[in-house]
């Protein structure tokens, strides 16, 4: 048995990513750190990951001044810092993404939240994020929205390896695999060596746990209070059933045998909103195989410190999850609408972040004129 409960998910097959990114991070030695000390083998970012670390510290004022001093404006000196902190970024796990044959040393950053509905747009601004960072080990994180998965398709078959993100339901993660199957699909017909493209599909868990617990209390009764932080759990064992599934098909397994990696589950979300619970929660009831879990430091720190890793959490319990969600279904909980309205507000919410990261810079560049 590994001496720790990271190292253990680790052994398991459970990829650690730490969900932050700041230039602090990265010119201290403290993400560095993380991949020797606490397994981290790869970072996410977000609008309000980069939001919150342009809002403190001294760390990016140079980088403005130059901006600024330039003529920049304000899209343009995001794009700069951004791209610049996930590019060095990059080369700090570039040994990890070589030992693990690009699976994992990957980072990740998104197109624009404003483009989640405009599948040109996200296209093409993966493209342009893809060649500016100009690291193989980088990730171009592009919403699970309708108009998202013609985008997925496009940028695999482009050749540039893809994080799905804002994944709710099971009937979009199913959409999504078969668009990075048609993705694949094309890429091989052009030509691209399949086993240099990688994707994840990293589906939300404690978001689900929140909207529906806020809807069993209301209900109120004790089969509904019994349901409580059930559905996240239940919802993402069945997406990695999906996952199974998808990939036993003859389709999926004709693309891996021509080089083609399976899209592994990433779980999102996994702090934990509701103080009561358990801060493991979303690790160790999601531990298992061919999967990522991407940590807030703060859940990453508590998994280090007293996570209980048990083994495989997840195969086996399917039944019981599918339970979960008809007993919800019972009560009147539409899983259908929960899960829109999780999309909904997931994209709104990064697109405040945007908004934010943006009134933040360009106060910065007019401080620095």
């Amino acid at each position: 048995m590994s001496s720790t409960p990271t190292a253990q998910l680790s052994d398991l097959g459970v990829s650690i990513w730490l969900d932050d990114l700041s230039r602090d991070r990265i010119t201290s030695g403290g993400l560095a750190a993380l991949i020797t000390e606490r397994d981290v083998v790869g970072v996410t970012t977000n609008p309000t990951i980069f939001a919150a670390a342009l809002a403190t510290g001294t760390t990016y004022d140079a980088q403005v001044r130059e901006l600024a001093a330039s003529g920049a404006d304000v899209t343009r000196a995001v794009f700069e810092i951004t791209t610049d902190d996930v590019a060095a970024a990059s080369d700090i796990f570039a040994s990890v993404y070589g030992a693990t044959g690009g699976q994992d040393g990957r980072v990740s950053i998104e197109v624009e939240p404003g483009l989640a509905h405009d599948a040109a747009g996200t296209i093409a601004q993966a493209q342009q994020l893809w060649k500016k960072i100009g690291r193989p080990n980088a990730m171009i994180k592009i919403p699970a929205t309708l108009e998202g998965l013609e985008a997925i398709t496009e940028t695999i078959a482009a050749g540039i390896s893809v994080n799905v993100t804002l994944i709710f339901s099971l009937e979009r993660h199913r959409a999504v695999i078969d668009a990075y199957l048609a993705g694949l699909e094309k890429a091989h017909a052009a030509g691209i060596d399949l086993s240099t493209i990688h994707s994840v599909a990293s589906f939300f868990v404690s978001r689900v746990d929140t909207e529906i617990d806020k809807r069993l209390v209301e209900i109120g009764t004790p089969e509904a209070l019994a349901l409580k932080s059930k559905a996240g759990i239940a919802n993402a064992r069945l997406a990695y059933e999906v996952f199974e599934q998808a990939f036993a098909t003859d389709r999926a397994q004709a693309l891996l045998a021509a080089g083609a990696n399976a899209q592994r589950p990433l779980w999102a979300s996994t702090g934990v909103k509701d103080p009561s619970l358990p801060d493991t929660l979303y690790v160790t009831e999601l531990a298992v195989g061919r999967t990522v879990n991407t940590m807030p430091e703060k859940t990453l720190q508590a998994t280090f410190d007293h996570g209980v890793i048990t083994g495989d959490a997840v195969t086996g319990s399917y039944d019981e999850a599918r339970a979960v969600l008809a007993a919800l279904d019972a009560l009147g909980i539409s899983y259908d609408e929960v899960t829109a309205l999780l999309e909904k507000e997931g994209v709104e919410k990064f697109i405040v972040s945007w908004n934010e990261l943006l009134d933040t810079v360009s106060a910065a560049l007019e401080a620095a004129r």
